[in-house]
Formats: C-alpha cells, sequence, structure tokens
C-alpha cells in the first residue's frame, strides 16, 4: 500500500515547470476549477496550484482551497497516471462548501485519468 503524503518531488515548484506544463498541456475544467495536465518523465503525477487573490479572495480563503486541493490530490494521486498538474481556482471555488469542492477536483481526476492515462489519446 502506498503511503498517502505529498513530498517535495510531487510538486511543481518552478516557473519553468509551470510554464511547461501551460505551454504543453491538455486542459480540463468545471465550475470550480481549472486543470492543465502535461505528461512528464517522473515516477507520478506532480502538483502545482494557481490560486490568485482576484480569484479566491483573501488569504484565508486561498489557503482553504489551497488545501482542498492538496488533500484532494494526496488521496487521488496513485490512480493518477505520470502527469504535471496546475489546477488554477475559478471564482465561484470562494463561495463553495468544501464538500462540493471535492467532489468537483475528483471529477476533474477522472477526467485527466481518461484522456492522459491508459494511452487512448495522446
Amino acid at each position: 500500500m502506498h503511503r498517502l503524503t505529498f513530498p517535495a518531488h510531487k510538486r511543481l515548484r518552478r516557473k519553468a515547470e509551470f510554464d511547461a506544463a501551460y505551454a504543453r498541456g491538455r486542459r480540463f475544467g468545471n465550475g470550480f476549477f481549472a486543470v492543465t495536465a502535461s505528461s512528464n518523465d517522473k515516477s507520478g503525477a506532480r502538483l502545482g496550484m494557481a490560486v490568485a487573490v482576484r480569484t479566491a479572495g483573501n488569504a484565508v480563503e486561498r489557503n482553504r482551497i489551497r488545501r482542498i486541493i492538496r488533500e484532494s490530490f494526496r488521496l487521488h494521486q496513485s490512480g493518477l497516471p505520470a502527469v504535471d498538474l496546475v489546477v488554477s481556482a475559478r471564482p465561484k471555488a470562494r463561495e463553495a462548501p468544501g464538500t462540493e469542492l471535492h467532489a468537483s477536483l475528483a471529477s476533474l481526476w477522472k477526467k485527466v485519468i481518461e484522456h492522459c492515462g491508459g494511452g487512448s489519446d495522446p
């Protein structure tokens, strides 16, 4: 069984990594989040977050959204293909309850698996 942690090597940290994901990645979205997924040559999925002040509001609200994104990724990372993921929050995420945000992210992880996993689509 895999440990459900979120170590540093599972994170996108440099601007160049974000830029590469945006340039080469496929985009998925719903009312609360937009996800850009770009295949990588690492051992598994890596997460980067873009939660802007304009979108999410003050620090408390931004950090709440970031915690939910990290927690959802942590729980689903073992099923995700080797991709770099950049998750951006949309304005509706600010007002939404946590359960809706978790469900929204779960549906986006499924889309990433369908389109970037199994080799069915390039």
